[in-house]
């Protein structure tokens, strides 16, 4: 009986006060040269962060990776192609989100294969990220309270 209670507890659980806001979340703006997304990921210490429109709907994720692949040219790294290219053309536009009204178990299966979710309300603005580290340092504390 009382494992039933302690799944029931995790199934009503949602994700909000596990949330990252998206205040103090670095992103950057599809129209950002890549220049300054890579300044943004290495001042963060990132290696992904997401790309937001002028209306902070989520639109996709930038990484290091991603940034250094289009500057790389056959015998070198073309850094002028960092002020040349914006980030809305290398991003990716698979992201792995979330719904900020989603369960806990959602955001526990999804995180498995991502190291952030990214967060979003029903019209697609971005609220901030769900952390892989969020969800287990929630499972362990609740598991040794429990």
């Amino acid at each position: 009986m009382e494992k039933e209670i302690i799944k029931q507890e995790l199934y009503e659980k949602s994700i909000q006060d596990l949330i990252i806001s998206a205040d103090i979340v670095a992103h950057v703006q599809l129209n950002n040269p890549l220049e300054h997304a890579l300044l943004v990921l290495i001042k963060s210490g990132y290696s992904a962060i997401p790309v937001l429109d002028e209306l902070f709907h989520l639109k996709g994720l930038i990484s290091t990776t991603m940034i250094l692949d289009a500057t790389l040219g056959i015998e070198r790294i073309e850094v002028e192609q960092l002020s040349k290219k914006c980030v809305k053309d290398v991003m990716n536009t698979e992201v792995p989100c979330i719904q900020e009204s989603e369960s806990f178990f959602k955001g526990l299966k999804l995180s498995i294969n991502n190291a952030f979710l990214c967060v979003v309300d029903e019209k697609g603005v971005f609220k901030g990220i769900l952390t892989r580290r969020a969800i287990l340092k929630f499972v362990n504390r609740y598991i040794h309270e429990n």
